[in-house]
């Protein structure tokens, strides 16, 4: 990590996301709820889509990346360009020394993929950005933590992208950040495996046996205390009942539909892994009922909270080293 001056307040960078999406009035609402707390926040993005949206920025840094008028609900590929260039500031910020974290409003990957820009999502941008560490997506929500071994991918690509390897990486990250980021002390996490019922000893697959498995051996002999792998259609009621502090699952859908099923609304999408603290809504643009006053900004919220947790038990860490 980047040195950071020792601020009270934690500066948090917000982006807009897509202005033709929910984006902007869930920042806007942001901004309402957050005023009177003790924090430092600045907005990069269509600001003018977060004014018009009613919200307040008497009180906060703005950065205007805008290269197109657009309307609620009418996304436009031109606008793709600022779009990213938001994200890419307060990363960059963020790897300077100048945001302690940031929280991300939706994009569409539609939208920026029209213009020509070949990322299939915020992930993959800010790995880019920072240029080392490895990104691992979290969700984190009502007490439930779930990661992802592979992210966003067809589902027949994803036994071809599951290696031994790849799998201890990101226990190795999970592991870290836990402790780290989340003040966890000897996280334990339960690992799913991708057959149903496990592969029922070799049954419906053997990925859990020859992949999954050494994976697991390998993260326990370097101290991480991950155990599997499980049904993934039992695992996650066991984490919520209190027995693990996160799950790691194998797929986008395996870990999100439990995880969104339990919290929707409430979840927070954390990316782990890289030298900055990057948080997210846990829904999209939802462009049908933009403009439309029937967004809900908990996420937006919440992800700002956390991103304010986070850098404060970075900072506490940081202190006690």
């Amino acid at each position: 990590m980047s040195e950071r001056p020792r601020t009270p307040r934690p500066r948090i960078g917000i982006t807009v996301g897509d202005p033709a999406g929910i984006g902007p009035e869930v920042v806007a609402a942001a901004l309402r709820a957050l005023a009177g707390e003790d924090v430092d926040l600045r907005v990069y993005g269509d600001v003018g889509a977060v004014t018009r949206a009613g919200g307040s920025l008497a009180r906060v840094t703005a950065r205007e990346f805008a290269t197109a008028s657009v309307s609620p609900g009418r996304p436009d590929p031109a606008a793709a360009a600022g779009i990213v260039d938001a994200v890419k500031a307060a990363a960059r910020d963020c790897l300077a020394g100048g945001l302690d974290a940031m929280a991300t409003a939706p994009l569409s990957k539609e939208v920026i993929g029209a213009a020509g820009f070949a990322y299939p999502g915020h992930t993959e941008l800010l790995e880019e950005v920072a240029g080392r560490g490895r990104a691992v997506m979290l969700l984190v929500g009502r007490g439930l933590r779930v990661a992802l071994a592979t992210i966003h991918c067809a589902l027949r690509e994803v036994p071809g992208r599951l290696t031994r390897d790849g799998i201890a990486g990101v226990l190795d990250v999970l592991h870290r950040d836990l402790e780290l980021r989340f003040r966890i002390r000897a996280p334990r996490i339960g690992v799913c495996g991708l057959n149903p019922h496990a592969g029922e000893g070799g049954r419906f697959g053997d990925e859990e046996a020859r992949i999954i498995a050494p994976a697991l051996a390998d993260a326990r002999a370097a101290g991480i205390d991950a155990r599997g792998p499980f049904a993934g259609d039992s695992l996650f009621h066991r984490a919520v009942a209190g027995e693990f502090d996160a799950v790691l699952a194998m797929y986008h859908d395996q870990g999100l539909a439990p995880l969104k099923t339990h919290a929707f609304g409430q979840a927070v999408n954390v990316t782990l892994g890289l030298p900055l603290v990057r948080t997210s809504v846990d829904h999209g643009t939802a462009f049908d009922i933009a403009g439309k006053g029937k967004a809900d900004p908990s996420s937006m919220i919440e992800a700002v909270r956390l991103a304010v947790e986070i850098s404060r038990n970075e900072r506490a860490r940081e202190n006690e080293t």
